[in-house]
């Protein structure tokens, strides 16, 4: 049964009166007084005995349990006992055991801080870390500092550090913020924190949801022209644009400019699923509801019976799972499912690796790099003999066994792309820089003088390269 303090009521008083034992969690609760006048066993010593908090409340529900063998008991806990996890561990054993609820702690933090909204999640302390992106919050249990703590750090990712909550103690109540959570002066089962989200537009944290909701507002009659006449194909290739930018942020180490790329691409996927919604075909939550369920599937060495050693059996178990959720029962399905407007380079690459899984590849770099001496030699005569058409086909064979020889080597063709033709624009700066040091425009050097500040260009970015 719960109990509160000096309320007890009367189906409550029955059983206490006839009850054989009287066991009773703790007596260091205010609610301990209102068991006066009854020979009552307590079980603090399991406090002392147990490592944490799980194991306590399974020696708690053991000793219950045990002394339930001999006699009829009544077990006390502080506040509601749906809110006790040792009597959640209790009924899920015996579901006779007969339930005497009392106010809940979140119930009588609720009103106590005098909270406004309607929607509220209610959460132990022991469990804040499972507690989700809410309106607002009421969490007990707050008997610690180091608890305190733990309450602090979740709340503020949920709602923001410097929002306001209010911390009681019993009866007491004192607004403070989020970040003061764990610098009060005493803690113990009595304490609660309560604190809901402010105005839409104020908000110091904000989530997915809130993200689709900024979009829902900017689309409405009365939101902004721009966001209303977009569509999913008109905006489509600022995902690209915007996931480009991302990997530029990565690529410079640039962190603050990771975070706001990052936001940048969720705007475009959001952006997407709000449209989505509103032609009734789907929801931001199906389209990660679907993304979760693909990679518990796809980690079967992890949710399910494949074994991974390393990251290589990994991939290849989360390869095969990907062949069976896409139905892609032939080689040709794996290969035909390489998006055809990926950059020209990567997707040959791609191609490339699906294709040689069913052996047909070469044997090492140094075989593809033979092919790729006799498809230039092709290309040299098929510029030799002007045909355009023929030019163009041998180009793509040239430039498709170069990414075989990269891939073979393990190189990233995209990545060593890159990297090549920022080596050349740095050359090329820097080489136009030497030459006008000097007097000289480069587009009067002779091929002698090209050579020249080329060569002095590459040292030079060589050098500071090195330092």
């Amino acid at each position: 049964m719960g109990i509160c303090k000096g309320d007890v009521t009367l189906r409550a008083k029955e059983a206490l009166d006839n009850a054989t034992e009287i066991l009773v969690r703790t007596a260091d609760a205010e609610s301990f007084g209102s068991l006066a006048g009854y020979e009552v066993r307590t079980l603090d010593e399991i406090y002392e005995s147990s490592r944490n908090f799980d194991s306590l409340n399974r020696n708690l529900a053991s000793a219950v349990l045990e002394a339930a063998k001999k006699s009829d008991v009544c077990y006390c806990v502080d506040g509601a006992v749906c809110e006790d996890e040792a009597c959640k561990i209790i009924l899920k054993k015996h579901r006779d055991c007969e339930v005497l609820e009392s106010v809940s702690k979140a119930s009588h933090a609720y009103n106590t801080s005098r909270l406004t909204g309607s929607e509220v999640t209610c959460v132990s302390a022991y469990s804040v870390e499972n507690l989700k992106s809410c309106r607002a919050a009421a969490v007990y249990d707050i008997d610690c500092e180091y608890i305190a703590g733990m309450v602090k750090e979740k709340l503020s990712y949920v709602f923001g550090e410097e929002t306001d909550c209010c911390f009681l103690r019993g009866e007491s109540v004192k607004k403070i913020k989020i970040y003061e959570i764990d610098r009060q002066k005493h803690y113990d089962g009595a304490c609660a924190v309560c604190v809901q989200e402010g105005d839409f537009l104020k908000k110091e944290r904000y989530d997915f949801a809130d993200l689709e909701q900024m979009i829902k507002l900017l689309r409405a009659p009365d939101g902004c022209p721009w966001d209303r006449a977009q569509t999913s194909e008109s905006i489509k290739g600022n995902m690209i644009e915007e996931a480009y930018e991302l990997v530029d942020a990565i690529e410079r180490g640039d962190a603050d400019g990771m975070e706001e790329e990052t936001g940048d691409v969720l705007l475009q996927a959001a952006f997407h699923s709000v449209m989505s919604e509103e032609k009734g075909e789907y929801t931001g939550g199906d389209a990660l509801t679907r993304l979760v369920k693909k990679l518990i599937f796809r980690h079967s060495h992890i949710f399910g019976g494949d074994k991974a050693a390393s990251a290589t059996d990994a991939l290849s178990v989360w390869d095969k799972n990907k062949r069976v959720e896409k139905g892609q029962t032939t080689y040709s399905d794996t290969v035909l499912a390489v998006p055809k407007n990926m950059p020209a380079c990567m997707r040959a690459q791609k191609v490339g690796k699906r294709s040689a899984k069913c052996g047909m590849d070469f044997l090492s770099p140094v075989s593809a790099s033979e092919k790729l001496s006799e498809e230039v030699g092709e290309l040299l005569d098929a510029c030799i003999g002007g045909d355009k058409e023929a030019i163009f086909d041998e180009a793509g064979d040239v430039l498709l066994s170069a990414v075989n020889v990269c891939r073979l080597a393990g190189v990233d063709c995209e990545l060593a792309l890159h990297a090549a033709v920022e080596k050349f624009t740095k050359r090329f700066v820097e080489f136009e820089k030497l030459a006008q040091e000097k007097g000289e425009k480069i587009e009067e050097l002779d091929p002698s003088r090209w050579d020249y500040y080329w060569a002095l260009a590459k040292d030079a970015v060589k050098r500071n390269q090195d330092r």
